[in-house]
């Protein structure tokens, strides 16, 4: 005898229902882990606006995932104050919340930027970021843009004879490159400055010329102005002059705030030393002021101080002459090394010393000063190779004896320059106490190569027959 099936209806809607809703919701990725995919992770606007400033870009936003998911929230970083918006999928706010992706599908996010670059108060870049928030995940992309009307570098390469004008801020990112046979003519009063990573590469036969002068000096620096960031280190990459490039002339120019100020390696085919540098100053980097490996360097009134690593870092042998130069080691932060160091080796992947030959480490009138008990060091190959160095008529801060003439001559050892203000990079003496005044040698001035018989702040060195040591002459203030 067979049974009738009795349905109960109103439990039976339900049940449908929530296998529907089950269906639905395990439809939907929830893994904590999950990460979207982004057509790129920088929306760069290098558009050059000539009035109120306004451009749109796009980019992706992709699902990986084998399931649909939902974004919960996207939204700017700096909300209503941010001078972007964007929009997605028609949707235009400063945040839109559970938006869903269709398993491998993507959708297109439009960023528009409205800036006014003639506000000349305004931050040179404009940055912000779109914030993504997938299953409690935070992901962003950066959105970079003009705060200010300049001149915009990315991945850039000089293919030609090219000037760097003083008209507008010069901004560069990831990286410039001089190519071969070509000059980067850097004019006076121009300012570059650099995004975080960036470096300018003079390569192969190629040269670069910066043409400051004491009324307008070249500055690089980082892309942010404000206040925070105006003594923070390691803000850009470095400028790089690569092996083989010649005939670099670097005079008055400020270069801070990077990771290295300048990189120098080996020798072109010229004549002309690597790199002849007069009247600057390098400072605050996280690593080496001036570095060289195994090249040709001539220097004169220049400031290098206040450095992670080292001020100079003089390695795998090479020829050097630096006069009347400021080395002053008083980093804010744990100082690694010494402020100065010579190198005539390197040792190669098989662990097996190879010597370069230093051929001449010339300091005529310099100060090495700093806050270690010793800022030379010396490292010699214990493989017989030269090493040939002389300090004439310099200050030292050193533990070493300076007593042999063959390296050393009428200098004087840990007696106090009294620098008027060290930790902000103020190396002038500022006391009639100071070791430094009247110690220098007027030979050191008529052998140069250059004219220095001014300091960096064109003040004579000569009007007393006595020049000072270091970048500085002093004068005492007259009441």
């Amino acid at each position: 005898m067979m049974k009738k099936l009795v349905f109960n209806l109103p439990v039976l809607i339900a049940l449908i229902m929530t296998i529907f809703a089950c269906v639905k919701e395990d439809d939907i990725d929830t893994d904590s882990d999950i990460k979207l995919n982004f057509s790129q992770d920088t929306v760069l606007f290098d558009t050059v606006f000539t009035s109120v400033g306004s451009a749109t870009q796009a980019f992706k936003v992709y699902n990986p995932s084998d399931n649909k998911i939902k974004i919960s929230s996207i939204r700017l970083g700096k909300g209503s104050n941010s001078p972007y918006r964007f929009n997605i999928d028609g949707i235009s706010a400063l945040e839109v919340k559970d938006l869903e992706i269709e398993s491998k599908d993507s959708v297109f996010v439009f960023v528009k930027v409205t800036i006014d670059p003639n506000q000349t108060d305004a931050p040179l870049i404009a940055q912000d970021s779109l914030i993504f928030v997938t299953n409690t995940n935070v992901q962003d992309v950066k959105l970079v843009a003009w705060g200010q009307d300049a001149y915009f570098y990315n991945r850039a390469i000089v293919s030609s004879d090219y000037i760097f004008k003083a008209d507008k801020p010069h901004v560069i990112y990831n990286y410039l490159i001089v190519d071969s046979l070509y000059t980067l003519e850097v004019s006076a009063g121009a300012r570059i400055h650099m995004h975080p990573g960036a470096f300018i590469l003079v390569y192969n036969s190629a040269t670069l010329k910066v043409k400051g002068t004491a009324e307008q000096p070249v500055i690089f620096e980082g892309d942010r102005l404000e206040d925070y960031y105006k003594t923070l280190p390691g803000q850009w990459g470095r400028i790089w002059l690569y092996a083989g490039s010649i005939n670099n002339e670097i005079d008055y120019a400020i270069i801070r705030n990077g990771e290295t100020g300048i990189q120098v390696d080996t020798v072109g085919n010229s004549s002309n030393p690597t790199l002849r540098i007069t009247n600057s100053m390098i400072y605050n980097m996280t690593g080496i002021g001036l570095l060289a490996q195994g090249t040709t360097i001539e220097a004169a009134n220049c400031v290098i101080g206040n450095c992670g690593s080292y001020d100079l870092a003089l390695t795998l042998g090479g020829s050097y002459d630096f006069r009347h130069c400021t080395f002053g080691n008083y980093w804010n932060n744990f100082q690694r090394f010494s402020g100065l160091i010579l190198n005539n080796y390197y040792i190669d992947i098989n662990k097996n010393i190879q010597t370069r030959a230093l051929t001449k480490a010339y300091f005529g009138n310099c100060i090495l000063y700093g806050k270690n008990n010793d800022e030379l060091t010396l490292d010699e190959s214990p493989n017989s190779s030269t090493f040939n160095y002389f300090f004439d008529h310099c200050l030292l801060k050193t533990s070493q004896s300076i007593t042999d003439p063959t390296h050393f001559n009428n200098s004087i050892r840990n007696q106090e320059p009294w620098f008027m203000d060290p930790g902000l990079i103020q190396f002038e003496p500022d006391s009639t106490l100071s070791s430094v005044i009247n110690k220098g040698s007027l030979e050191v001035i008529n052998t140069s190569v250059f004219d220095i018989t001014k300091d960096i702040k064109q003040k004579s060195r000569i009007s007393d027959s006595f020049p000072d040591l270091g970048a500085y002459e002093f004068f005492e203030e007259t009441k």
